[in-house]
């Protein structure tokens, strides 16, 4: 095996809070209540880069302006859909009164706003339609169930995130005759009109999961405006940089992807089928080996995986992981692999179903998760293409897997942080 550098460009904000203070100053969305209007800021879940310091800066710069403004969990079904648990996911990201500055409002309680034109009942959640305004914060990137011009971002947030359970029961219901795209892009215009939405602050992030650029978004552009953030964001991408009979990936979780691992690095469909992306390389096999904690045993998305261990079944909430699956209609994301007790005889059991004769031909890689693609374990069998890659750095010597004395995989042996960091900059 060899541990691989991938030098990706490094596009990190120097001053994130001061970045948000300049953007909401200049989009002057303070202009567009009253003096002490009670503002909503709707913050999602998802393991979004500076997420509390980005919130935090929002809420001062109202409070600058003189208003009043509290946070509500704009998620969805996330959190087991309970009032409860979607308090718990902000907290767990750091998100709490204490910390922002502000009061947090928690509840799945919405209103009915009306029918869209192609026939979508719209859902808002009660405390924000309560509001004098409210502002998004959402991170714009590629959706993991399709390709589009519009994805993940503000738009489905007044949508997904606004309907609370409710909405996104109902809004994924839709989705699976129309589309998603269709589907998001109907309700945020929907939202739109009630005039309740002030804009929206946009997050991109580089393929280190850098806080890269946040955007004020005024509510007059905010759809083209999206698109264009989208177009950018996916020119940044991250990818596994090369076709792979083995993909091996130590965690899966919600704070990692909403379809618990990004389908469009490891090339996988939510709702069933592999190799369907032109953006990702072939990966004709994943194993996973554990679930994140931070997802707190909700395991969607692990019906992709081909296989994975007895411990992460072990770890799942069931409960949590039927609620998400269900809601979003994807309910083989909730199925459970073909799964055995160790690493290793994982590994043994799945590489002989990768067309290969001999186990010393399987293409094989290795990461973290799929929001951290470097460093990554590749198989030397690779060595010519690594080689042949100017954005990839072998680190090291080569060295044989090994396993524990359980059976399992060690972590995967990380080159000194002053190297990995010097590589960033290098490549800017």
């Amino acid at each position: 095996m060899l541990t691989v550098l991938q030098h990706f460009p490094d596009r990190r904000l120097a001053d994130v809070a001061g970045a948000v203070r300049q953007q909401l100053e200049d989009a002057a969305f303070a202009q567009r209540v009253a003096p002490g209007a009670s503002i909503a800021i709707g913050v999602g879940s998802r393991g979004i880069a500076n997420i509390a310091t980005i919130t935090r800066a929002a809420v001062e710069y109202w409070k600058s302006k003189g208003a009043q403004p509290f946070i509500f969990p704009a998620m969805g079904s996330h959190g087991a859909a309970t009032a409860e648990g979607q308090s718990d996911v902000l907290a767990h990201y750091g998100i709490i009164e204490e910390t922002v500055g502000c009061p947090i409002r928690s509840s799945l309680e919405t209103v009915a706003l009306g029918a869209t034109p192609e026939g979508i009942n719209t859902f808002l959640d009660r405390n924000a339609s309560q509001s004098d305004g409210i502002m998004l914060i959402g991170r714009v990137k590629w959706h993991t169930d399709f390709e589009g011009r519009l994805e993940s971002g503000l738009f489905k947030m007044m949508a997904i995130g606004l309907g609370k359970w409710t909405g996104a029961q109902h809004y994924h219901t839709h989705a699976y005759k129309i589309g998603l795209e269709a589907t998001i892009r109907s309700i945020g215009r929907k939202m739109l009109q009630t005039g309740k939405i002030l804009g929206g602050l946009a997050i991109l992030e580089d393929a280190y999961h850098n806080t890269a650029q946040v955007t004020a978004v005024p509510v007059e552009v905010m759809e083209q405006r999206e698109e264009e953030l989208l177009a950018l964001v996916k020119s940044w991408m991250g990818k596994i940089p090369m076709d792979l009979d083995l993909l091996i990936i130590d965690e899966n979780g919600k704070n990692i992807s909403g379809a618990g691992m990004d389908t469009k690095i490891v090339n996988r469909s939510v709702q069933g089928g592999s190799n369907l992306w032109d953006v990702a390389p072939r990966i004709e096999r994943v194993f996973v080996r554990s679930l994140s904690t931070q997802s707190y045993g909700n395991a969607a998305g692990i019906g992709m995986a081909d296989i994975v261990t007895d411990r992460l079944v072990n770890m799942i909430d069931l409960n949590s992981t039927y609620i998400n699956t269900l809601t979003a209609s994807s309910p083989g994301c909730g199925a459970i692999p073909i799964h055995f007790p160790t690493d290793k005889e994982c590994m043994e059991r799945i590489a002989a179903t990768c067309g290969r004769l001999e186990q010393a031909e399987v293409r094989m890689g290795r990461i973290h998760n799929t929001m951290e693609l470097t460093p990554i374990v590749l198989s030397e069998n690779l060595r010519s293409e690594i080689e042949a890659n100017p954005s990839l750095e072998i680190v090291g010597s080569a060295y044989h897997l090994e396993f524990d004395g359980d059976g399992n995989l060690p972590p995967i042996k990380v080159p000194e942080l002053a190297h990995l960091e010097a590589s960033r900059h290098v490549s800017r």
